[in-house]
């Protein structure tokens, strides 16, 4: 293997192994982890929130760890790893900051909001700030259109975003202060975000509770369906279907045959279309 100039690269070196202490803790997680699924393979996508939780991201440690306790190898990991966005690739701030730039949001200011911040913390895309609190991201969607446009924490919503709230948003962050997401629970560190990702219980007091359900805009396609249709009259129950003459206890039912009661005809069972070899446009060849 070479560099651009030709020179030659040095040969990849294995990722120092965790110390023995944080491996013995990581594997009983793992273990627990892995316990939950049928098929160990099955258990990456958590284990992988659980090496990123221990180091911020995912990193060649981390990768060598799960392939090791998954019986994978590290290309397979790999290739997981940089599948999904939610896992990082190099380390990155408490507080990670998404701002949805899909096209309903882009629309309703998402690009406005995602370049003023850019401005105001000093830091392009994927970049984190020198007081290493905030890392900023375009996020491609936050699956939360009816609040566009939408910003996101460590994953928890920040609705109905403008370039000014999200500014005073990253300030508080910094600023150490608390900073309530519209729906969902109060924010923890990146970190701390990864475990419970992972599968392990939020022991925050109270925090699970504070997750809440679908709210007023989710649901309203709902509420215009039940206020439009509480006069309508009870569908009738569909009458069961007649049983065939050959069930147990059955009369005599005349049936009308399906579609389905024998195969198609094919070229052994209808002489008059025997088959023939075809071409690529799938006609028959000559």
């Amino acid at each position: 293997m070479s560099t651009d100039l030709g020179m030659p690269m040095p040969p990849a070196k294995p990722a120092p192994p965790f110390p023995p202490a944080v491996r013995a803790r990581l594997e009983v997680d793992a273990k627990e982890v892995i316990g939950r699924y049928p098929q160990a393979r099955s258990a990456l996508l958590p284990l992988l929130h659980l090496v990123q939780a221990e180091e911020g991201y995912v990193t060649g440690t981390g990768i060598e760890f799960c392939a090791d306790v998954l019986g994978l190898t590290t290309a397979e990991v790999s290739a997981v790893s940089t599948f999904y966005t939610m896992y990082r690739r190099r380390q990155g701030g408490d507080f990670h900051v998404g701002v949805c730039t899909n096209t309903l949001c882009a629309v309703m200011g998402g690009d406005e909001i995602f370049a003023s911040l850019k401005d105001h913390l000093g830091i392009g895309n994927k970049e984190t700030t020198a007081d290493g609190v905030v890392t900023l991201e375009h996020i491609e969607c936050n699956a939360a259109c009816d609040y566009a446009p939408v910003v996101m924490v460590n994953w928890e919503f920040f609705d109905d975003a403008t370039p000014q709230s999200a500014k005073e948003l990253v300030d508080d962050l910094r600023a150490g202060k608390d900073a309530v997401p519209t729906r969902g629970a109060r924010l923890c560190t990146f970190r701390d975000t990864s475990r419970i990702l992972a599968g392990f219980p939020d022991e925050r007091p109270g925090a699970v509770d504070e997750g809440g359900a679908g709210g007023a805009a989710s649901l309203v396609g709902l509420r215009i369906a039940n206020d439009t249709h509480t006069d309508r009259p009870a569908r009738a129950a569909t009458p069961p279907a007649p049983r065939r003459a050959d069930e147990e206890g059955a009369d005599e039912v005349p049936r009308t045959p399906s579609s389905h009661d024998a195969p198609a005809p094919t070229a052994e069972s209808d002489p008059a279309h025997p088959a023939a070899a075809t071409d690529q446009d799938g006609d028959q060849a000559p």
